[in-house]
């Protein structure tokens, strides 16, 4: 299979020649330093990167409440990364979800274990964008974290009622309008206490604050989000 379909490198889509006939690296030799990955200092709420080490808050988390308790994500949203989840998301790349998902449990496991996290949940999308992509690239990079983790993941427990417009093109206020009320648990009492939430890009967090509140709404008590991408804090 691997001579027909070889596996590529997640971020410039190259053949991995080395994985063909023995397991190596999942991302090739020269794109391994290339994505900026989140460090220090960086918001305490969210976990965007912040220009300034005496910041404990990113714009966004000092002007308003978030739902969630704590947020982090693997890479600043730039240059390949966005290219790499432009590709997982329209271009059939599931493929990528595995890298996506190692490198999560790898960066963040510690973290993880320390929230006591019960289950982890994907962002749903709705029944229309999973019928023309075929798939929920949050719920497929979901299984992989839950999978390095032993946790159970709840693709269905969220759902979305009604399908919104694309975040990326709207402003942050519309952002927050556009998702109000567009999630929904199928359980109508959520039978746990800490939950990890799973995406692949966080810009304003107006999709995990909505998921988040319709969790606690549910009976959750404590939500925490974790994205593969994030913007970055001013």
């Amino acid at each position: 299979m691997h001579v027909f379909f070889p596996p590529r490198c997640p971020l410039c889509d190259c053949v991995l020649f080395h994985s063909l006939f023995a397991a190596g690296d999942m991302v090739c030799q020269k794109c391994r330093d290339k994505p900026e990955y989140i460090t220090e200092p960086a918001c305490m709420k969210c976990g965007k990167p912040l220009a300034d080490d005496r910041q404990e808050y990113c714009f966004d988390c000092a002007k308003g409440k978030a739902e969630y308790t704590q947020g982090k994500a693997l890479w600043a949203y730039q240059a390949e990364v966005k290219e790499s989840l432009y590709r997982f998301k329209y271009q059939n790349r599931r493929e990528y979800a595995a890298y996506y998902g190692a490198e999560l449990v790898r960066a963040y496991g510690g973290w993880i274990q320390r929230c006591g996290i019960q289950a982890v949940v994907p962002i749903p999308i709705s029944r229309a964008r999973r019928r023309q992509r075929g798939y929920n690239q949050a719920a497929l990079v979901a299984r992989e974290v839950g999978k390095g983790m032993g946790l159970p993941v709840y693709e269905h427990l969220l759902f979305r009622v009604r399908d919104t417009d694309v975040q990326k093109a709207l402003t942050g206020r519309e952002r927050k309008n556009n998702l109000k009320k567009a999630f929904k648990t199928r359980e109508n009492k959520v039978q746990l206490d800490h939950i990890l939430l799973i995406d692949d890009i966080y810009t304003t967090g107006s999709t995990m604050n909505e998921a988040a509140n319709e969790l606690k709404r549910a009976g959750a008590a404590h939500i925490y989000c974790l994205s593969i991408s994030i913007g970055r804090g001013h």
